[in-house]
């Protein structure tokens, strides 16, 4: 099978252990720099280009697409499904994941557990926004944020309403949450690769530090994940549409509360406290997922 890889950066570890994955299953692998990507968008041949050569032959495609790029990651793995090649993670999924506020209300029309939500636009109605999350301490956070990037903790009201000024008068668009205090600042991954729980870890934030993510120092520990929670990520990136993906949960006194779905989870964090072979689990994936697309192809063709 002859694999594709969209990733900006080889060297990462993400794409370095795909890349042995792939290999020692005797898949032929090749990485591919999203933005080097170039596509001629015709009713016939559509194609894609990259370096002066056309890309085809590929079986499935692996997107490792950052959130900085997801406009134009997007648009590339559009371009490989019109030429018929399975992704592994979907344009509409990817875009559908990458908005947060989208996402949540996805979420809230299926009944999955979330933390009071608030968003507006108006610095007039801060006030009542901030009431109709329960009142401060509350978690400020940027829609288009990624890696704990742009999420803030106010613990006052005069605190609250300063930043969400702040962030408003930039016209950024913010969401306001309830603080889940009795989540001591740690929250639970969930990798889940073709509707199972692959591996879990537990994140704590470093002391004085409620964001647990690992690019802000938090640490990563196995945990075992109860069926409540098991089922909740899987239904989380059902909905997503995803094959792949990485659910953020917190532990709440009303049980399992989802925070984010991560449609290109780091592999690093997860196969080092879990100690599981995460990326072949990947590669196994696709070599389901590319079978199952192209009989689907047979059989309409």
């Amino acid at each position: 099978m002859k694999i594709a890889i969209l990733s900006r950066r080889p060297q990462l570890y993400s794409t370095r252990r795909l890349v042995e994955a792939a290999k020692a299953r005797g898949h032929t692998v090749r990485v591919i720099d999203t933005l080097r990507c170039y596509m001629n968008i015709s009713s016939h041949h559509p194609s894609i280009h990259y370096r002066g050569e056309s890309l085809d032959g590929f079986d499935v495609v692996i997107p490792r697409i950052g959130a900085s790029i997801t406009f134009y990651g997007a648009a590339v793995l559009r371009q490989f499904e019109m030429m018929g090649v399975p992704t592994l993670n979907s344009s509409l999924a990817l875009t559908r994941s990458r908005d947060k506020l989208r996402s949540f209300q996805l979420f809230s029309k299926r009944g999955i557990g979330l933390p009071v939500t608030g968003f507006a636009d108006s610095p007039d109605d801060i006030d009542d926004l901030i009431q109709l999350v329960g009142g401060p301490p509350l978690v400020i956070k940027l829609v288009e944020g990624t890696q704990g990037i742009g999420v803030v903790l106010a613990e006052t009201k005069q605190a609250a309403s300063s930043v969400i000024e702040a962030f408003l008068g930039m016209k950024a668009h913010i969401m306001i949450q309830e603080y889940i205090k009795e989540s001591n600042g740690a929250d639970i991954r969930c990798f889940v690769i073709d509707n199972k729980v692959v591996a879990a870890m537990r994140r704590q934030a470093t002391p004085g530090e409620f964001r647990s993510n690992l690019h802000r120092g938090g640490k990563a520990t196995l945990v075992k994940i109860t069926p409540e929670e098991r089922a909740m990520a899987i239904r989380a990136v059902k909905i997503m549409g995803l094959n792949i993906a990485g659910v953020d949960m917190l532990r709440s006194d009303r049980g399992p509360l989802i925070m984010e779905v991560n449609s290109s989870p780091g592999l690093k964090g997860i196969e080092h406290a879990t100690e599981k072979d995460v990326a072949t689990a990947i590669i196994l994936c696709c070599e389901k997922y590319a079978k199952k697309t192209k009989r689907n192809y047979r059989l309409k063709g």
